[in-house]
């Protein structure tokens, strides 16, 4: 099943750290089979609050996900992002094809 990082991103100061960490990111996904589905969006709010922008990369499954997340690759370039933003970063499986809302509900009894 896909999984997913995402990454809501907020005052990011775009110096040369961000610049290099974008540079350098695309070659920490290629192993695990990560790829960009959003990259800076910013988003158009329909409900609540959303300051900042969003990024969302889509692995083939959790492990490759965690993988990527753990990589010394992506650890040497994580405090660029780090030290030049703020953010709140998640690992999250997808649904399976055909998913239904209603399916949650047999979770719970």
């Amino acid at each position: 099943m896909t999984a997913y990082a995402i990454c809501h991103l907020r005052n990011v100061e775009l110096g040369a750290d961000i610049v290099d960490y974008i540079r350098r990111i695309d070659a920490t996904l290629a192993p695990f089979s990560g790829h960009f589905l959003i990259h800076g969006a910013t988003p158009e709010i329909v409900e609540g609050p959303w300051p900042g922008d969003l990024v969302m990369i889509a692995f083939p499954d959790m492990e490759a996900a965690r993988g990527w997340y753990a990589s010394p690759a992506y650890q040497e370039i994580l405090p660029l992002r780090t030290r030049n933003s703020t953010s709140v970063t998640m690992l999250v499986d997808g649904v399976p094809e055909g998913y239904k809302a209603t399916q949650v509900l047999a979770k719970l009894s």
